[in-house]
């Protein structure tokens, strides 16, 4: 049995391949905190990230028998997140189950008909001079208002919600964290929500018309104290590469991956993979938000995996955020027209010891992305295994976004820090659902 080191420790192949979760909660000193093996009543480590602060995150660990619940179907999950209101509960998802089981057709009301929505709001004829109104709008915005009820389901204070095994998770489902305290997500494979009725915006993109969806796929709202730990988010059988085009404009039925928003505060996400999609993770979503945002959007990222993101990971407002430890692998399809690291208004972002992996010929100076004049720090990033400082790579390359070094803070929640450029074995093995035993 062959035997390599890793961060200073012996270990074997097979310990590897057996067991990311003792490379994850034993070598690298992050993840949950030791305890019982039943991930339900895991809770975040001491010191791992933002979302340890304080009382910590310990979402439905200390749950009775009465507010434990395994469920196979989107009804059952649905009843078991009201059920018990705001004490500790753990909710283990097992197999995949379908929020839209029954299709997009379950939803339209109202004579809604996609073909004779794109007749009536062809620019040809409609223009580009002002919003869709009319009957297919009336019946397009009824149609969605139905799809809204069925697919979000929101999740109650003190609540953990885990898959079983290796292969669980929830398919076309919005999880809205919005309003509480204390939650837990692991272990699951998430497929972004299908939006079946996108809304055509012509004065939207210059006067050239887009196509705009609605439901993210997470979304953290006005709620402090969250872990998503050991999940994959994906558009999984709905790739954007495979939705059609028209009136020149892809269109768009996904929104977030993973938003944190409106005063959310106290969050890591850990060990996570990202899969195809456009936009990933906003937090802050809204310039003029200071009063609500302004202290608070503290958000820990680390050993996360980003394959085939086009960008916002993440794109940050106001927030202290810490971004360690990640691989950012970036495709062919998507060199010529991607960013990693958005710098927005009053953000204080502090990225350090990520690995990016970037095909030839892509710029290194689009890792990075300003929209507002917000110092950070990026140091110790690899790109393609060489250490590169890249905020001098961006400024060189885009003057036009000339950025400023000095986030101004340095964190202090982080467990071990990982070598940057062993990062894309231990995270191709480790990070995603189905990794945790």
């Amino acid at each position: 049995m062959n035997a390599q080191v890793w961060h200073g420790h012996v270990i074997t192949k097979a310990a590897v391949l057996i067991g990311c979760t003792a490379l994850v909660l034993g070598l690298t000193g992050t993840g949950a905190q030791a305890g019982p093996r039943d991930l339900g009543r895991q809770v975040l480590g001491s010191g791992d990230g933002w979302g340890s602060e304080g009382a910590g995150t310990t979402g439905g660990s200390a749950a009775d028998a009465e507010h434990v619940y395994t469920v196979t179907t989107w009804a059952e999950f649905k009843a078991a997140l009201k059920a018990g209101g705001d004490a500790p509960k753990i909710i283990k998802v097992k197999g995949m189950i379908d929020a839209v089981s029954q299709g997009c057709e379950a939803f339209v009301t109202d004579g809604y008909d996609l073909q004779q929505y794109l007749k009536d709001y062809d620019p040809a004829v409609y223009g580009n001079d002002k919003v869709a109104m009319g009957p297919q709008e009336d019946a397009r915005v009824a149609s969605a208002a139905k799809q809204d009820t069925e697919i979000k389901a929101n999740i109650p204070s003190n609540t953990t919600i885990v898959g079983v095994g290796k292969n669980s998770g929830i398919l076309g489902g919005s999880i809205q964290i919005k309003g509480v305290s204390n939650v837990i997500l692991r272990n699951l494979t998430i497929e972004a929500p299908l939006d079946c009725f996108p809304k055509w915006d012509p004065t939207d993109d210059n006067k050239t018309g887009n196509w705009n969806s609605e439901y993210d796929t997470v979304v953290v709202y006005g709620t402090d104290h969250v872990w998503l730990d050991h999940n994959t988010f994906t558009d999984g059988r709905y790739p954007d590469s495979e939705r059609p085009v028209y009136f020149g404009k892809v269109f768009q039925q996904h929104d977030g991956l993973t938003d944190i928003v409106r005063g959310s505060n106290y969050v890591t996400v850990s060990w996570n993979r990202y899969e195809n999609h456009d936009k990933n993770m906003l937090i802050g979503n809204g310039d003029g938000l200071a009063t609500t945002d302004g202290g608070k959007l503290k958000v820990t990222m680390h050993h996360n995996r980003f394959e085939g993101i086009l960008q916002r990971s993440p794109r940050v407002r106001f927030g202290q955020v810490d971004v360690y430890n990640n691989h950012y692998v970036v495709t062919e399809e998507q060199k010529d027209d991607y960013y990693i690291f958005g710098v927005g208004i009053s953000s204080q972002l502090h990225a350090s010891d990520n690995s990016i992996s970037l095909p030839a010929g892509a710029s290194v100076g689009k890792v990075l992305k300003k929209w507002n004049e917000s110092p950070l720090t990026a140091e110790n990033n690899y790109v393609n295994g060489k250490l590169t400082d890249l905020i001098a790579v961006h400024n060189a390359e885009i003057p036009a976004e000339t950025l400023q070094s000095g986030a101004g803070w340095k964190p202090t929640l982080r467990t071990k820090v990982d070598n940057p450029k062993a990062l894309p074995g231990i995270l191709d093995r480790c990070a995603g659902a189905g990794r945790l035993h």
